[in-house]
C-alpha cells in the first residue's frame, strides 16, 4: 500500500504541474503584460522596418544615375541625344553629397529614434532605460559634423536601429501568423453556415487558412471546427512570441540605447560616492543626537548632583550628611549610567566583538536573538574593516527585524566569501511582507550596501518566507 501511494506521489505532481502550465497557457492572452507587449510590437514593428526603407533608399539611391550614364553611352549615334556634360556634372557631386549627409546625420537620426524606442519601452512595458549622455560639440565650423562623426552613442543607435530589423520581422511574424491568423481561424465556424451555404451540386473553392506551417485549405464544416482548434492553439502560443521579441529587444535596447559601460560604471561610482556621502553625514548627525540628548543631559546632571553635594558640605553649621550621601549616590548613578551611554554609542560606530573577527562577532549577535539562529560563516579571505563593519550592522538590523516583525520560529544566517565578494544571506520562515519601500531599516541597509558599489535584494512574499541578501566586494 504504501509503496502504490508513493508511486502515485509523483504522477500526481506531473499532473498538478501539467495543469498549472496548461492554465498559465491559457490565461497568457488575457494578462494586462500580454496586451502591453503585443502594443509594443504592433508600434515597434513599422519603427523597427524603417531602417530598412532608408538601406533601400541608399542602396537604390545610385541605380537612376548608372542607368543613366549607361544609356548616355549606349547611345553615340546622335550626339544631339546624349546627354549634356554639365548634367553628369551635377549628378555626380549632388549623389555624393546626399550620400555623404546621411553619414553624417546617421547618429543625429538614431539618437532622435533611440529616444523614441526608450519612451515606447517606458510607457507601454515601464521599463525605465536612462538615455545616453548628450552630444559634446567643440569649437570651430566643422565641429558640430565632426562631433556627430565621432559619436559613440549615436553610431550604437544606429546599430540598435540596424539590429531592429530581424526583430522587426519576427514581430511582424508573430502579429501577422499567431495572433492575426489565429483569431481568424477562430472565426471560421461562425460565418460559415452563412456564407457558405450554397445549393446542392454547387461545388464552390475551399476557403485558404494561414497557420505557421503554411497555407491550409478548408472546404468543409469539419474542417472549420480544426481551424478553430489550430486558432485557439496559435493565438495560446502567441503571447510567448511576442514576449521573446519584447525580451530581445530590451536587451538590445539596454546594451545599445543606453550609456555605454564606462558612462555607466561612471554614474554607478558617483552614486556610490553620493550614498558615502550621505551615509557619513548620517552616521554624525546620529552622534551628535546620542551625545546630546543621553550622555550630555546624565552629565549635566552629574554635574548639578555634584554641585549640590559640594554647596552642601561648604554650607555653614552642621551639613546633612543624608542630602549629600542622596546627591553624591545620584552623581554615580548619573556617571554609571553615562559611561553605558557612551559604550553604547561606541559600540554603534564599530563594534568590539569585530576585534576578532567577523565569525565571532556574528556568533555574539546569533546568542542574544530570541529566536533561534543557525549560523555559519565561511570567508576564507578576511574583508577589510569597512566591508566587516557593513556585514555585521547589515545581520544585526535583519535580526532586529526578524524577531520584531516576522513571527519566525527560526532564522538562518550564512556568510561565504566567494572570489572577491562576500555574501551574506539571512533568512527566516515568517511571514514575509518585507518591503524596503516601506522602511522598516531596509532601505537604509540597501543604501549602506550600495555604498561600497554591493548589491541588495530582498525576497519576501506575503505569507513567507523572507529571503535578504547582500553582496559586497571583499575589499572596500
Amino acid at each position: 500500500m504504501n509503496s502504490v501511494s508513493a508511486g502515485q506521489e509523483p504522477d500526481r505532481g506531473y499532473a498538478r504541474g501539467l495543469a498549472k502550465v496548461a492554465r498559465t497557457a491559457v490565461r497568457a492572452p488575457f494578462t494586462p503584460r500580454a496586451g502591453r507587449e503585443l502594443a509594443f510590437c504592433l508600434v515597434e514593428v513599422p519603427l523597427g522596418l524603417f531602417p530598412l526603407v532608408i538601406l533601400t533608399t541608399i542602396l537604390i539611391l545610385p541605380l537612376p544615375l548608372s542607368l543613366l550614364l549607361s544609356h548616355g553611352g549606349r547611345h553615340q549615334v546622335n550626339p544631339a541625344r546624349a546627354h549634356p556634360p554639365g548634367l553628369v556634372a551635377f549628378l555626380f557631386p549632388a549623389a555624393l553629397i546626399v550620400l555623404l549627409s546621411l553619414v553624417v546625420l546617421a547618429p543625429l537620426i538614431g539618437r532622435g529614434l533611440g529616444a523614441v524606442h526608450r519612451r515606447l519601452a517606458r510607457l507601454l512595458l515601464g521599463q525605465q532605460i536612462a538615455g545616453p549622455p548628450p552630444l559634446r560639440r567643440g569649437k570651430g565650423r566643422l565641429s558640430g559634423a565632426t562631433a556627430l562623426v565621432r559619436d559613440g552613442p549615436g553610431w550604437r543607435s544606429v546599430a540598435y536601429l540596424i539590429g531592429q530589423v530581424p526583430l522587426a520581422v519576427l514581430g511582424c511574424y508573430a502579429i501577422v501568423v499567431w495572433w492575426g491568423a489565429g483569431l481568424a481561424a477562430m472565426t471560421y465556424p461562425l460565418w460559415w453556415p452563412w456564407f457558405r451555404n450554397h445549393p446542392p451540386g454547387v461545388r464552390l473553392n475551399p476557403v485558404p487558412l494561414l497557420t505557421p506551417f503554411g497555407i491550409v485549405q478548408v472546404a468543409t464544416f469539419a474542417g472549420t471546427l480544426a481551424a478553430f482548434a489550430a486558432g485557439a492553439a496559435m493565438v495560446a502560443a502567441a503571447p510567448w512570441l511576442t514576449r521573446a521579441v519584447v525580451t530581445a529587444d530590451l536587451w538590445l535596447t539596454r546594451g545599445l540605447l543606453g550609456p555605454g559601460r564606462l558612462a555607466r560604471r561612471v554614474a554607478e561610482l558617483e552614486r556610490s560616492r553620493a550614498l558615502a556621502v550621505d551615509d557619513s553625514a548620517a552616521l554624525l548627525r546620529r552622534v551628535e543626537r546620542d551625545l546630546h540628548d543621553g550622555a550630555q543631559v546624565r552629565l549635566a546632571t552629574l554635574a548639578m548632583s555634584l554641585g549640590m553635594a559640594i554647596d552642601e558640605l561648604g554650607a555653614t553649621g552642621q551639613p546633612d550628611l543624608a542630602a549629600v550621601r542622596d546627591l553624591v549616590a545620584g552623581a554615580h548613578r548619573g556617571a554609571k549610567d553615562a559611561l553605558a551611554d557612551l559604550r553604547d554609542l561606541a559600540r554603534g560606530i564599530h563594534p568590539p566583538a569585530l576585534d576578532n573577527g567577523l565569525a565571532d562577532a556574528l556568533a555574539t549577535l546569533a546568542a542574544t536573538s530570541p529566536i533561534p539562529v543557525a549560523l555559519a560563516v565561511e570567508i576564507p579571505q578576511r574583508p577589510t574593516p569597512a566591508i566587516e563593519s557593513i556585514i555585521y550592522f547589515c545581520a544585526a538590523e535583519l535580526l532586529a527585524n526578524a524577531v520584531k516583525h516576522s513571527d519566525a520560529s527560526a532564522i538562518a544566517v550564512s556568510v561565504a566569501g566567494q572570489g572577491e565578494q562576500v555574501l551574506l544571506r539571512v533568512h527566516d520562515d515568517g511571514r514575509g511582507g518585507a518591503d524596503p519601500a516601506r522602511g522598516s531599516g531596509l532601505a537604509g541597509l540597501a543604501q549602506r550596501v550600495r555604498t561600497v558599489d554591493g548589491r541588495f535584494e530582498v525576497a519576501s512574499p506575503p505569507g513567507g518566507p523572507t529571503l535578504v541578501t547582500a553582496e559586497l566586494p571583499l575589499h572596500a
